[in-house]
């Protein structure tokens, strides 16, 4: 086991974790090499689908309700903020149970198999939570114990992060193969964990910021820890690590933290480079790769932007730092899409960003959204020239992936007042939605459950 300490300190906290100047190994072909490219109209193997992108290579509906376009709907064991993913004739999604008013000593995680074709449930493990757990207060309640989403391939395994209880592997028929602690401690916030598992390579990647203030691999097909790299600045990053594929070939692991852009080796874990930023606070959007340029949202009140070209070395803020912007995004990752960045924040605003530049190219409130609480946590997506945002309360709103801000077609399930907060997942022209009660398939000519 391996491990790269980061001891933070004013300045220069980046220095404990020594910069990697070897050069790396070979470059391993894997699912997250390009964007889309060569990814099936099947595939949604993890968070925001193929590369990480939000695209999806099939046409889903452009409206639906409980009577129209709806295939299936499966009733869910409980709540969850994480997004289901797609492998082949299966649909994968995690939940919870207990821990609010039942308390914490019937907490359990749930990992549920339904079949993609019919919507019936092919398998559900139901993993008890290691206690103590975050209290059930706060913005905890906002999002729950079942904010981070699996992680599968064609390798046959299919990885949940679980918080304290740590990340666990089943393969795809149920039978667990292991189970790995990350840590049990929390941040000054208590907010509990976010952030999903990235493949690379033989290693299943966990930024468990959150339990142990690290970043960690482990081997997919053992458990067994392959390297951890500490550093109290991980404090309060939420965000999904991104894998950015060089010119050479080599790759990078790529994290913001909180005022800082992390770049290193995902074969080790050590640092390679780092840019400084004025995201301040919590970090909780994923970085968006566009081939070796990382944007980067996010901060206390939605801090602000900036784009990064990856591959440096040392402190590369006077030198790779593209362009800072104060428009950003609090909770949901931006959607990249020819040249333009998409989303809609937090408060209810759609924006529209130049990537090239960081320009503005529109910001306006949302004609029918709820504007209590925090109406939207979920990511955009992209189908056939359009953008999907699922919004908590009020619908999934569907804009033109251009320049100009229109809503075409804001779409409810009616039936449902529970929380939408999932980020949808796209797959052989069908979009599956979650919701704190139930998983949706919505496709062309679908017929609602009798």
């Amino acid at each position: 086991m391996k491990s790269s300490p980061i001891k933070s300190s004013p300045g220069c906290r980046w220095l404990a974790w020594m910069i990697e100047v070897m050069p790396t190994v070979a470059l391993v072909i894997t699912l997250f090499g390009g964007a889309c490219g060569g990814a099936s109209a099947a595939e949604w193997p993890q968070f925001r689908g193929p590369g990480a992108a939000g695209a999806g290579v099939s046409a889903v509906p452009l409206t639906w309700s409980d009577t129209t376009n709806l295939k299936w709907k499966t009733a869910l064991p409980g709540p969850g903020s994480s997004s289901p993913i797609v492998q082949g004739d299966r649909v994968f999604v995690t939940c919870y149970s207990g821990g609010a008013a039942a308390g914490q000593a019937k907490l359990t995680r749930h990992l549920v198999c339904i079949r993609k074709a019919d919507g019936r449930v092919e398998w559900q493990r139901d993993i008890a939570a290691e206690l103590p757990e975050d209290a059930y207060e706060g913005f905890l309640t906002e999002h729950g114990y079942a904010s981070s989403t699996p992680v599968t391939d064609s390798g046959g395994e299919v990885f949940a992060f679980l918080g304290k209880s740590g990340v666990v592997a089943f393969d795809l028929e149920g039978k667990k193969l292991w189970q790995a602690n990350v840590g049990k401690e929390s941040s000054n916030r208590r907010w509990g964990s976010a952030a999903s598992p990235v493949l690379h390579g033989d290693n299943v990647i966990v930024n468990a910021a959150e339990e142990s203030q690290s970043i960690r691999a482990f081997d997919r097909k053992t458990g067994r820890q392959a390297w951890t790299a500490e550093g109290a600045a991980l404090e309060l990053a939420y965000g999904t690590p991104g894998l950015v594929t060089l010119d050479d070939g080599t790759q990078e692991l790529v994290i913001a933290v909180p005022g800082e852009v992390w770049g290193m080796d995902p074969a080790t874990g050590k640092m390679r480079w780092h840019a400084d930023m004025g995201l301040t606070g919590n970090v909780s959007p994923s970085v968006v790769i566009d081939g070796t340029t990382v944007y980067v949202f996010g901060g206390f009140r939605s801090s602000g932007s900036l784009a990064v070209r990856a591959g440096g070395r040392g402190d590369v803020t006077k030198s790779h730092v593209l362009w800072t912007s104060r428009n950003s995004s609090y909770v949901a990752t931006p959607l990249l899409h020819d040249g333009h960045l998409y989303w809609i924040d937090d408060r209810g605003q759609a924006f529209c960003m130049a990537a090239k530049t960081g320009a503005l190219v529109y910001r306006e409130r949302v004609d029918g959204m709820s504007q209590g609480g925090r109406p939207v946590y979920a990511s955009p997506v992209l189908s056939d020239g359009r953008i999907y945002v699922v919004s908590r309360w009020s619908g999934t709103f569907v804009l033109p992936a251009a320049p100009r801000y229109e809503i075409l077609a804001q779409n409810r399930f009616e039936s449902d007042d529970s929380d939408f907060s999932g980020t949808p997942a796209i797959s052989d022209s069908e979009i599956f939605v979650r919701s704190g009660r139930f998983l949706y398939c919505v496709g062309a000519g679908g017929r609602p459950e009798e």
